[in-house]
């Protein structure tokens, strides 16, 4: 492992300090989920991904760089070979420099690598999970097994790895689950965020037919809890609320109805190697090529022009006719 060198910190041209990277380490998944993706998805060619070793290289030059948690996405990052090689390289930085290395993952695999997570590092996890209604799984991920999940989230609780639910809202087909899925987080003692649906690539379907903004999709919960605003935070954008009763926190992520960039301090890397400055813009650094044909000392001078080149907030937009905000899905900028 390459020794991080001390260098100035991540702070961009609005005042914001970018702690907080999330890896895509592959495009591919083995679900399609509707608000994701095309049913017929075209991948990235394999000879455009980055190896684990450079993208271990990169981390760790964000890392030198005062990033202080870590987030490995996808696709689904759990079917790229080898991915428990890339986690323990990272993971190897706990404690120096880094607070936290962290995963999303949708759960289908998770079963196998739980304990290779948390020899790894990785003591908090995201699972997406949309439904507990085998039916309604199956119909959103397009081909996905309810109990396959449901195995890997009990797998990962055994090893000790906390796990939280990220469930996308999505109205008149999860909205009416909203209560049973909290009820089965506090059960189980994890806690549950609902994230509006974004305008991220072209999916065969229009998205309007089923954003629900969550102070909507909340409502009916109030009438049986109150929802009070906890000073909770988890890196990420989502904003907490304590249920009465429960010990299941409920996060809310309204990139369309409550926008939070003035907060951002994120950047996330493709598994190609590009920097994506934010979610919701095709503006990006290509780390690749430079990195390819300078090595580690040239990543440095393109951080700092990612630095500037990051805008002061998203312009997502949902509605009838509305293009996507950007070409790429979801899958390939990482979750």
């Amino acid at each position: 492992m390459s020794e991080p060198i001390a260098r100035s910190t991540l702070t961009d041209s609005f005042g914001r300090r970018i702690d907080y990277v999330r890896i895509s380490v592959t495009d591919r998944c083995d679900l399609r989920c509707r608000y994701c993706m095309a049913e017929t998805m075209t991948f990235l060619p394999r000879s455009e991904i980055l190896t684990l070793e450079e993208l271990g290289i990169i981390a760790d030059s964000f890392i030198a760089r005062g990033v202080r948690r870590i987030r490995l996405s996808g696709g689904e990052p759990l079917v790229r070979r080898d991915f428990l090689d890339l986690a323990r390289r990272i993971g190897q930085h706990i404690g120096q420099g880094l607070d936290e290395l962290t995963l999303t993952t949708n759960g289908t695999q998770l079963a196998h690598h739980a304990a290779g997570l948390w020899d790894a590092g990785i003591r908090r996890i995201n699972v997406s999970l949309d439904s507990l209604q085998p039916d309604v799984f199956g119909h959103v991920t397009r081909r996905g097994r309810l109990e396959d999940v449901i195995q890997g989230i009990d797998a990962a609780r055994k090893e000790g790895i906390a796990v939280k639910i990220n469930m996308v809202v999505l109205r008149g087909i999860n909205d009416g689950e909203i209560g049973d899925m909290l009820r089965w987080c506090d059960a189980r003692g994890m806690d549950l965020t609902l994230i509006e649906t974004m305008p991220l690539g072209e999916v065969a379907e229009d998205r309007t037919d089923h954003y629900m903004p969550l102070h909507e999709a909340i409502a009916p919960l109030r009438d049986d809890y109150d929802l009070l605003p906890i000073d909770y935070k988890t890196g990420g954008p989502a904003r907490y609320f304590g249920v009465s009763g429960m010990r299941a926190r409920l996060g809310l992520i309204t990139p369309m109805s409550h926008n939070f960039c003035d907060g951002c301090n994120r950047m996330r890397i493709t598994c190609q190697g590009r920097i994506y400055m934010c979610l919701g813009h095709e503006d990006h650094i290509d780390l690749k090529t430079a990195f390819r044909e300078g090595g580690p000392a040239a990543l440095d001078a393109l951080l700092d022009q990612a630095l500037l080149a990051k805008p002061l907030r998203h312009e997502f937009a949902i509605g009838r006719g509305e293009a996507p905000a950007t070409i790429r899905h979801m899958s390939v900028t990482g979750g």
